[in-house]
């Protein structure tokens, strides 16, 4: 058994804040917790007796004791959106790398994207995942693609992915084009109660991806993509949804046009959910003058006034997600040309503290509003356990302190280290990071 004593408790599902300690059973249960209402006192004895155990931290009883004094405990991290890259290109990241950089960044969930070779769009793909996801302590989760080989032209058979275990649908890296071919996937979709994200980026509006249309592609001597290519498809995508009852994501929001649409939608009743990324709420692109190919992504970096849309977003609950898009690659890889290097960064082990740096601190969220959006909503709306710190639910925490300072380093536990964060300093430490009662992650 685990006890975690002393913690000021935060539970982003039922908003409960308070001093508390946490009993955590060998099944991977939270069994009790008890208030703390005396600061001299841990209420140690009251919460190890109603639970039937006899002393603390020594090895008759079993039970091993975290002092969180000082600390925060809440829920683990859900990240609805990562790479990993595995199989088939696993120089850039692979399972366990993964898994090991959302566990040093306070996740206890992950949902694995589908653009791997081969595509996750074969129950065999999707179980080696999940079985080698199952060796990495955190739970990780695998989706299944809308269609065949993400090519856009035969839809996936998704009663056969889910009982392979997709949790949700999606051919991110590619929207789907045909519009016809889109609604059948959603009349699908919304059948079986499952999910589509959507990457929202038409072809049509651009001419080079990974960059702003504007002075920042005009500095590289490119056009850029124009932020039309989201918006447009939103706006398509939206109606279907309307006309179909479908639920869809909205990955990686970009433009403050689409985070309008949503909000209109969302007022309208169409079932549509969206992603916010810890790098489109912190940077724009003028980024790319700085850290050149370190702020290359699709959907590209774009204004201010786009990102300030974002967390306008986040605050009124338009945008009820907060995901990574972790998405490693090589040094050399992005060492090339700009145009020809790969979009995308890592962002696992830097979400959590651009969290707190660029919303709580300024006053956008409070810390429980920020858990909502990097956990809760992300367990509900994909149906996955966690999010809750509450009696009867798994135990899988995050234990930091909110004040204490990092700078982020040029080694990860990713293989990879695309940041254009590294040598900033952060605030918010993870000490420990539990998944099913079990410690994953531990400051040294």
């Amino acid at each position: 058994m685990l006890l975690i004593k002393n913690g000021y408790v935060i539970d982003p599902e039922s908003g409960r804040e308070g001093k508390a300690d946490i009993l955590i059973s060998d099944d991977g249960i939270i069994s009790k917790i008890s208030d703390v209402t005396n600061e001299s006192s841990t209420n140690e004895c009251d919460i190890t007796e109603c639970s039937g155990i006899e002393g603390s931290n020594d090895t008759a009883s079993g039970l091993q004791v975290i002092d969180a004094d000082g600390l925060i405990v809440t829920a683990g991290l859900i990240d609805g959106h990562v790479h990993f890259r595995d199989p088939g290109q696993t120089y850039k990241e692979d399972i366990i790398t993964g898994a090991s950089a959302a566990a040093k960044g306070g996740y206890t969930s992950v949902i694995m994207m589908g653009n791997t070779i081969p595509h996750m769009d074969n129950p065999e793909t999707l179980k080696y995942a999940l079985e080698k996801g199952a060796t990495t302590g955190i739970h990780t989760y695998v989706c299944g693609n809308v269609t065949m080989g993400m090519e856009g032209r035969e839809l996936t058979d998704m009663p056969a992915l889910i009982k392979a275990g997709a949790v949700l649908f999606t051919d991110d890296g590619k929207p789907v084009i045909e519009e016809s071919l889109m609604k059948t996937a959603c009349e699908n979709a919304a059948r079986l109660n499952k999910v589509i994200s959507l990457h929202e980026e038409n072809p049509k509006y651009i001419k080079e991806n990974g960059v702003n249309s504007g002075s920042a592609a005009e500095s590289l001597g490119l056009t850029g993509s124009d932020r039309m290519a989201e918006i447009s498809m939103v706006e398509r995508d939206i109606r279907i949804a309307e006309e179909t009852g479908c639920a869809l994501t909205i990955q990686h929001i970009s433009t403050k046009e689409a985070v309008e649409l949503i909000r209109q939608a969302r007022k309208n009743g169409a079932n549509i959910h969206a992603e916010a990324t810890p790098h489109h709420f912190t940077l724009t692109d003028e980024a790319v003058k700085k850290h050149g190919t370190l702020a290359k992504m699709n959907p590209p970096l774009r204004k201010e006034d786009d990102r300030l849309a974002i967390i306008k977003g986040l605050q009124d609950g338009t945008i009820d997600m907060i995901a990574t898009d972790h998405a490693p690659h090589s040094k050399e890889e992005k060492d090339r040309d700009f145009k020809d290097a790969p979009s995308g960064i890592i962002g696992l082990e830097t979400a959590f503290s651009l969290g707190l740096r660029e919303l709580v601190e300024p006053g956008y969220l409070t810390i429980r509003e920020l858990l909502d959006r990097m956990s809760t909503a992300t367990a509900k709306l994909y149906e996955l356990p966690g999010g809750a710190v509450k009696e009867g639910a798994p135990a899988d925490l995050m234990i930091f302190d909110k004040d204490e300072k990092w700078v982020v380093p040029d080694k990860f536990a990713s293989k990879a280290s695309n940041s254009p964060f590294i040598g900033e300093t952060m605030p918010g430490v993870i000490k420990y990071t539990i998944a099913s009662g079990k410690v994953v992650y531990k400051t040294v």
